[in-house]
């Protein structure tokens, strides 16, 4: 099976425009996690970026957070792509 190759996708965090590349799968379980918690997905980037202790980089730290719902089950299945 062939990687999925990441997505680049214009938000805007803390009120200013950046870019973050992702794979499409990250997307999808950001996208729950928003939903999840009722915000916009740029409200929760802008969350997860102010968190962060400025090691590494957003796009990491997005994928560390989409990871630690999906182990403790916060993103079931849908059925959406």
């Amino acid at each position: 099976m062939r990687p999925a190759r990441p997505v680049k996708r214009s938000l805007i965090v803390s009120g200013h425009p950046t870019s973050v590349s992702l794979e499409p799968a990250f997307w999808q379980g950001l996208r729950r996690c928003a939903a999840r918690r009722e915000l916009s997905l740029n409200a929760l980037v802008s969350e997860i970026d102010a968190g962060r202790d400025g090691n590494g980089s957003l796009s990491g730290a997005l994928r560390l957070v989409v990871l630690d719902a999906a182990r403790k089950g916060l993103l079931p299945d849908d059925g959406a792509a």
